[in-house]
């Protein structure tokens, strides 16, 4: 079925910048809305940043503006793009697939698939 494998995961300085790219089997891609979620020890795991077939893009208020989702149809990968980052933005980041060309319209929604995660550790 579908898979999702996340990389660029790392340590990186505070005001730094970083660079999480996801590759999905098949034409997951290119048929289904992707998201990007983000998960700190002890707390839920929340959604950063989603974008649809049509290209258009959603992002939750603390990573509004620093973090930029996109991608590559063509190499079947996605991006979140981490700027300007924080100690607070240490977590565990994961890939997901909502099944459907739309993304949901509500940040509680869950997807319907899990990439396995990479971790991002910001130091001061």
């Amino acid at each position: 079925q579908v898979q999702l494998v996340e990389s660029g995961g790392g340590s990186v300085q505070a005001g730094g910048s970083l660079r999480l790219s996801c590759t999905a089997s098949g034409y997951t891609l290119r048929t289904n809305c992707m998201a990007w979620f983000s998960q700190a020890p002890g707390k839920e795991r929340e959604e950063v940043a989603d974008i649809d077939v049509y290209g258009t893009t959603t992002y939750a208020d603390p990573w509004k503006g620093r973090f930029t989702i996109s991608r590559d149809n063509a190499r079947d990968t996605l991006f979140l793009d981490m700027n300007s980052l924080k100690p607070e933005d240490t977590a565990m980041y994961y890939c997901a697939v909502f099944l459907g060309f739309r993304c949901r319209g509500s940040w509680s929604e869950r997807p319907n698939y899990w990439g396995q995660g990479t971790q991002v550790t910001v130091s001061s």
